[in-house]
């Protein structure tokens, strides 16, 4: 029962903060990522290339910079950060926020011109033919938002960097898995990833129901 109880607790927490952190990464990254989408500037292009080459930035790499703007010696030390789920989901955060906005822009890029160009005709003005264009984005943000959870809850880096495994603060999944397989509990660790291959499957089934509705609320 104590090890169950355990299992819920460190389900629950990874589930808390990955979540908390693909809502951060969606409320600045889906911004950007419809700015980068709907509007050509100087510079596009480049930045568009730096959030790209960012979604394959490795977990560990960006745990280290982080440890160290968070560590004592570091230049947000005095927030005392380190090694709290804060901490986590801001590791989390900046790591997924490149892959809502690449997704997003790209989706928007890729919707038919005719699309904006029949709504004008129609006399539509700015505001809704961009609203009709992001209709027709809904699947791309769909895909963002589960791209950028299921990359949240499955790292390893941030939460190790960040966290320290901490028992009852800083624990969840990937970091139990871990630690089990280092321990030589193969059992345990292989039920921890059958949780979370299940948590990452019951997320993307209900996102894809909600993108239905979605659907029909706007074609109604």
């Amino acid at each position: 029962m104590s090890l169950e109880s355990e299992i819920v607790e460190i389900t629950l927490r990874a589930l808390s903060i990955s979540g908390l952190a693909a809502l951060v990464a969606a409320g600045i990254g889906l911004p950007i990522g419809v700015v980068l989408g709907m509007y050509k500037f100087r510079g596009r292009d480049a930045v568009t290339g730096v959030f790209r080459a960012l979604m394959s930035m490795p977990t560990v790499a960006l745990g280290l910079l982080l440890y160290l703007a968070f560590s004592r010696a570091g230049p947000l030390g005095f927030l005392e950060l380190l090694y709290t789920p804060l901490a986590l989901i801001i590791g989390q955060a900046i790591l997924v926020i490149p892959i809502m906005i690449s997704i997003t822009s790209e989706t928007i890029v890729s919707v038919d011109p005719s699309i904006r160009e029949l709504s004008r005709t129609l006399g539509a003005d700015e505001r809704a033919a961009a609203a009709s264009v992001l209709r027709e984005s809904l699947g791309g943000v769909v895909l963002a938002l589960s791209a950028s959870f299921s990359r949240a809850i499955s790292e390893l880096g941030v939460a190790l960097m960040l966290g320290g495994n901490i028992q009852g603060l800083t624990r969840i999944l990937t970091t139990s898995i871990a630690l089990e397989t280092t321990r030589g509990e193969i059992a345990l660790g292989l039920g921890l990833t059958v949780i979370l291959l299940v948590l990452m499957v019951v997320f993307n089934l209900m996102l894809n129901q909600a993108e239905k509705r979605v659907r029909w609320w706007l074609w109604e």
